[in-house]
C-alpha cells in the first residue's frame, strides 16, 4: 500500500510558497516563460510602485538569455498584437537582433507594424541596452525594407517624433529607393536638395500650404501643422481629418483653439463630427483602442468638452469592451483598492506620467465584467473588504469612477476569499484584479494566504475557478498556476477574451503561455 503520509507531504510541498514578492509577502515564482509573458504584457520600462525601470530591463534580458528565440519572437508578437505594447515588443526584437537574426526576420513586419515601433527598435538597438549598438547587416536590411515599402502616409506618420527621428533612422541605414517619389521624399526628410515635382501628393500639398497658407489644409499628421499658427477653422479641419487616436488625445487642445466655441451652427457641426468619429466601431478597431485609454481621456476632459462628446466617449468604451464574455454561474470580481494601486499604471515617466492609476484599471475591468454579467458580485479589498453598491445598468465609466474613489491601506489578496468562506458562498469563478503585491494577509504556514483560502473555498465549490489579473510587471503571484487557477498579466481588452476561454475550458495551468506558443510564425526565408 502506498505511504499516504509521504504523498500528502509531497503534495503540500508542491504548494508551499517559494519566494517573497516585492512587498515582502509570501508568493510563488512564475516559470521563466510565464515571467517573460508577464513582463511583456504589462511592462512599460518605467518605474512602478515596487520596481524600477532598470529592474524590469534586467529581468527581461536575463530571462531572454535563457529562453529559446522562437518563444521570444512569439512573445513579442503577443505583446504587440494583443497587449498593444510599444516598448517591450521593440526590446524583444532588439534581443532577437543579437540572439537570432533569422527569427527576427520572421516577426519583424508584425511587430514593427508602424513607424513608431520602427523608431523604438532603432532606439533600443543603438542604445546598446540589448547588448550591441550596431544594427548588423540583417536588421539594417529589415529596416531598409520597411522604409522602401511604406506608403507616403505611413512615412509621414513615422516622421512624427524624435530620439531617434525618422530622418535619423534614414541616415543610419541609407535606403536606396527605386521610385523617384521616394528618393525625393527621403531627401526632403533629411534636409538635402530634392526635386519638388517628384514629391508625392500629400507632401507637395503640405509644402504648398506652408508657402501660401491658403486652400485646404493638407492631410498630414497634425503635429506637422501645429508650428504654423493655425486659426480655429484650420484646427476644426484637423479634428475632421485626424485619426481616431489623434482626436481622442487632443480634445482639450481642440477646445483651447476654439473648435467647439464658434457660432452655433458650426459649433454643433464640429461637435457632432468629433463625436461620430469617437464612437465609430471601425475606427475604434483600427486604433486598437485600449479601454484604459478611453478612461484616461474621460478623466482628462476639461469643462469645455461638451456632453455630446462625453457621451461619445462612453459609447466608445462600451464598444472597446464588447468582447467581455457572458460568464456562467456565480461570478465574483475583486478589485484591489490598496495604497500601491494609486500608482500610475504605466509607471513613472519624467514629464509624461499617466493620470490613469492601477486602481482605475482594476475598477474599469471590474465594471466591464459587471456590465456584461449583471449577476456578478463586486468585492473591493485592501487589508479588508470594502462595501460598495454598484448598479449593473450604469455605464462602465460611472461604475469605474465609483470604484476608483475607494483607496488606501495595505494589500491582502486573501480578504475577499476569506469573506466568501465566512459566508459559505457558492462561487463558480473569482476574478482578482491587483498588482499582486499582497503582504498583509493572515499567515497560513508555508502556503500563501490567498491559496489557503482558495483551497478552503474549493472544498465547498470543487468546480470553482480563480483568475488573478496582474496589471503591473512583477514576476511572482500569490496563487500558483494550476488547472483551476489562471494568472494573466496586462490590461488590454484581450484580458476579457482570456476570461472567456478559461471559463469554457478545464485547465488554466500555463494557459497564457499556451496562447503565446500557439502563435504561428512566417516560414524562414530560403
Amino acid at each position: 500500500m502506498a505511504n499516504t503520509n509521504l504523498f500528502q507531504s509531497v503534495k503540500q510541498k508542491l504548494f508551499n510558497a517559494d519566494t517573497r514578492n516585492e512587498a515582502g509577502g509570501l508568493a510563488y515564482t512564475l516559470s521563466p516563460k510565464q515571467q517573460l509573458a508577464q513582463l511583456a504584457a504589462t511592462g512599460c520600462l518605467n518605474s512602478t510602485f515596487y520596481a524600477t525601470a532598470e529592474n524590469q530591463l534586467d529581468q527581461v534580458l536575463t530571462l531572454a538569455n535563457g529562453l529559446d528565440a522562437e518563444f521570444i519572437a512569439k512573445t513579442a508578437i503577443y505583446a504587440r498584437e494583443h497587449g498593444h505594447m510599444k516598448d517591450m515588443p521593440a526590446l524583444l526584437m532588439a534581443v532577437l537582433a543579437q540572439k537570432d537574426v533569422a527569427m527576427l526576420a520572421r516577426v519583424f513586419d508584425r511587430v514593427a507594424d508602424n513607424g513608431k515601433m520602427l523608431r523604438n527598435f532603432a532606439q533600443i538597438v543603438r542604445s546598446g541596452a540589448a547588448g550591441r549598438k550596431s544594427f548588423g547587416s540583417r536588421p539594417k536590411k529589415l529596416i531598409q525594407q520597411w522604409l522602401l515599402s511604406a506608403s507616403e502616409r505611413q512615412l509621414l506618420n513615422a516622421a512624427v517624433g524624435n530620439n531617434p527621428s525618422l530622418a535619423d533612422v534614414v541616415k543610419m541605414v541609407h535606403p536606396k529607393p527605386r521610385e523617384a517619389w521616394r528618393a525625393a521624399w527621403f531627401a526632403w526628410l533629411i534636409g538635402k536638395p530634392y526635386d519638388a515635382d517628384a514629391l508625392p501628393p500629400i507632401t507637395q500639398a503640405f509644402e504648398r500650404y506652408k508657402k501660401t497658407r491658403s486652400g485646404c489644409l493638407p492631410d498630414v499628421p497634425f503635429q506637422m501643422l501645429t508650428a504654423l499658427e493655425l486659426d480655429s477653422a484650420a484646427w476644426a479641419q484637423i479634428a475632421k481629418n485626424g485619426s481616431w487616436q489623434q482626436v481622442r488625445q487632443n480634445l482639450n487642445t481642440f477646445a483651447r483653439h476654439g473648435v467647439f466655441d464658434k457660432d452655433k451652427h458650426n459649433k454643433d457641426r464640429h461637435i457632432r463630427s468629433v463625436a461620430a468619429k469617437l464612437r465609430d466601431p471601425a475606427a475604434i478597431a483600427r486604433a486598437r483602442a485600449m479601454p484604459y485609454q478611453l478612461l484616461t481621456t474621460w478623466q482628462a476632459a476639461g469643462d469645455a468638452i461638451s456632453g455630446t462628446i462625453r457621451d461619445a466617449l462612453q459609447d466608445a468604451m462600451e464598444i472597446a469592451v464588447q468582447n467581455v464574455p457572458q460568464l456562467p454561474g456565480n461570478i465574483v470580481v475583486c478589485p484591489d483598492v490598496s495604497g500601491s494601486m494609486q500608482s500610475p499604471v504605466t509607471g513613472y515617466r519624467a514629464g509624461a506620467t499617466s493620470k490613469t492609476r492601477c486602481i482605475d484599471v482594476a475598477a474599469l475591468i471590474s465594471a466591464a465584467v459587471l456590465r456584461h454579467n449583471p449577476q456578478a458580485r463586486v468585492i473591493p479589498f485592501e487589508m479588508v473588504t470594502v462595501n460598495v453598491r454598484l448598479n449593473p445598468r450604469d455605464s462602465i465609466m460611472t461604475n469605474a469612477e465609483k470604484l476608483a474613489d475607494i483607496g488606501g491601506g495595505g494589500t491582502a489578496c486573501s480578504a475577499p476569499l476569506r469573506l466568501l468562506n465566512r459566508e459559505k458562498a457558492r462561487v463558480d469563478m473569482v476574478i482578482i484584479v491587483s498588482d499582486n503585491e499582497s503582504w498583509a494577509d493572515q499567515h497560513h504556514g508555508h502556503k500563501s494566504a490567498l491559496l489557503a483560502e482558495w483551497d478552503t473555498l474549493k472544498q465547498r465549490c470543487p468546480q470553482a475557478k480563480l483568475v488573478c489579473i496582474d496589471i503591473q510587471p512583477y514576476v511572482t503571484t500569490p496563487a500558483k498556476n494550476r488547472a483551476d487557477i489562471l494568472n494573466i498579466g496586462g490590461f488590454s481588452d484581450h484580458v476579457f477574451s482570456l476570461l472567456g476561454d478559461f471559463a469554457a475550458q478545464n485547465s488554466g495551468d500555463d494557459h497564457w503561455v499556451r496562447n503565446i506558443e500557439a502563435i504561428e510564425l512566417l516560414r524562414e526565408a530560403a
